[in-house]
């Protein structure tokens, strides 16, 4: 079976219901399975979105994105540079 992928929104409420759970007097086990999740899925987002809002998590996830986009530039870059040397070279 596939897991599912949330996004850090969706994972911010999610916790956020988990604490309320919790308050309410319920189990890890007992939160995990309300919220469709596994125990160790829990424990890895409460050490990875812990105290974070749902703003934090739209912001933590545009920045993984221009991250990503910043990477792929670099990489172009990198390849047009390479390939430039190789022409400047004569091995064509």
């Amino acid at each position: 079976m596939k897991g599912r992928k949330h996004t850090p929104e969706q994972v911010v409420r999610k916790l956020r219901e988990a604490d309320r759970l919790l308050a309410e007097g319920n189990t890890v086990a007992q939160v995990a399975k309300t919220l469709e999740i596994s125990e160790q899925t829990f424990s890895r987002w409460r050490n990875q979105y812990g105290g974070m809002k749902v703003d934090d998590a739209k912001e933590l996830r545009r920045l993984r994105d221009e991250n990503g986009r910043l990477k792929r530039m670099v990489a172009d870059q990198a390849l047009d540079i390479e390939m430039l040397k190789e022409v400047a070279r004569g091995n064509f």
